[in-house]
């Protein structure tokens, strides 16, 4: 049984023929939003940025939202194993006091997780020698500019989720996307417009890497927007993944190779384009985007010999409510599944298969 699924664009895929899969060639780390789903990769990132890509330093690109700014945060720490190991940990072993929390709760547990998760690494983290980490939320427009009231909220993501369904362009009306990102890095194929949202490029700092990384997993009315962080546009910040749920961008103007550990074989720009399969990237006139990308995710085999038959989701905390050690139990163990991945990835990277890549 092959534990991960390959999907290529012809541009990586050419590169894969002439060269194989070397870690010189990767300039890109995506990393998507997802909560839980994320954790089936603790032992893959671990092997990716504590060995494989260790082994060919060079100026990459590590860009996230949500969960997946956390995994690319722990990967620039000084002992990238340890750090991405801290955060299943913490990410997993999350407990609440009701099978309902409220918001106050939540935003405690969560506050208090990255805390312990960054604490005394942050200099690592925004100085790493190679890696240059970007980290992507959202600012609100409108009724989200100041949304401190829950009513204002509701409201404001209720238009939201009315102007996606009309058009992706008009979720611009009351969200824009804002980069917190390395400043060494230039990045002009991400900084120059290649889309109708306004984008805020703002500079990571020791100061503001905790608060940017819970801006960029705030869950829109599940918990409390973040306000005023240091060095970003005044305003109220949310989960990165509204607008850049599975990072959609323009990576064909870049050069190398983006290697994407992700969860799905295909790539869906926003949350509120989930339920809309006509949104993909690779479906949209935007497809050629993803040229130069190599998705490598779990295949339905693997995800079937799971706990439960699927990755680790939101949906776990509600099936489980109080059964706390249950849960957490569960999800350990769908992480120490993820070996599987991470071994059929080396794999790979030592004797590339040219059959088993799919067309995004």
């Amino acid at each position: 049984m092959s534990a991960l699924s390959f999907h290529a664009g012809p541009r990586a895929l050419a590169r894969l023929r002439s060269h194989g899969l070397r870690a010189e060639d990767i300039a890109i780390i995506p990393a998507a939003a997802g909560g839980p789903k994320g954790l089936i990769f603790q032992h893959l990132d671990q092997w990716l940025f504590g060995d494989w890509l260790a082994q060919s330093p060079r100026e990459r690109m590590l860009i996230g939202s949500s969960i997946g700014a956390w995994r690319m945060a722990a990967a620039c720490q000084r002992d990238p194993v340890k750090g991405c190991a801290r955060l299943g940990e913490l990410y997993s072993g999350q407990r609440y006091s009701s099978a309902k929390p409220g918001q106050d709760e939540i935003d405690q547990v969560v506050q208090e997780l990255l805390r312990e998760f960054v604490r005394g690494h942050e200099g690592d983290i925004v100085n790493h020698p190679h890696h240059r980490l970007h980290l992507i939320t959202v600012r609100g427009k409108g009724s989200l500019a100041a949304a401190h009231q829950p009513r204002a909220q509701q409201l404001g993501f209720a238009q939201a989720a009315l102007h996606n369904l009309a058009s992706r362009e008009r979720l611009g009306r009351v969200l824009e996307r804002v980069v917190i990102g390395d400043s060494r890095a230039d990045a002009p194929w991400l900084r120059e417009r290649f889309d109708t949202f306004t984008t805020h490029f703002s500079t990571l700092t020791a100061h503001n890497l905790a608060s940017g990384l819970l801006a960029s997993g705030t869950l829109p009315l599940v918990m409390k927007p973040v306000c005023d962080i240091a060095g970003l546009p005044p305003g109220c910040y949310w989960d990165g993944g509204i607008i850049d749920y599975q990072l959609a961008l323009p990576y064909s103007r870049a050069g190398g190779i983006v290697l994407y550990p992700h969860f799905n074989e295909h790539i869906v720009p926003g949350w509120l384009d989930k339920a809309l399969p006509w949104r993909r990237a690779a479906r949209g006139p935007n497809r050629g985007w993803l040229d130069n990308v190599l998705i490598a995710s779990p295949s339905a085999e693997f995800k079937a010999r799971l706990p439960r038959g699927k990755l680790p989701d939101r949906s776990d905390f509600k099936f489980y409510g109080l059964r706390q050690d249950e849960r957490i139990r569960t999800w350990r163990q769908a992480m120490a599944e993820g070996e599987r991945l991470r071994d059929d990835l080396a794999e790979f990277a030592a004797r590339p298969d040219l059959s088993r890549i799919r067309p995004l």
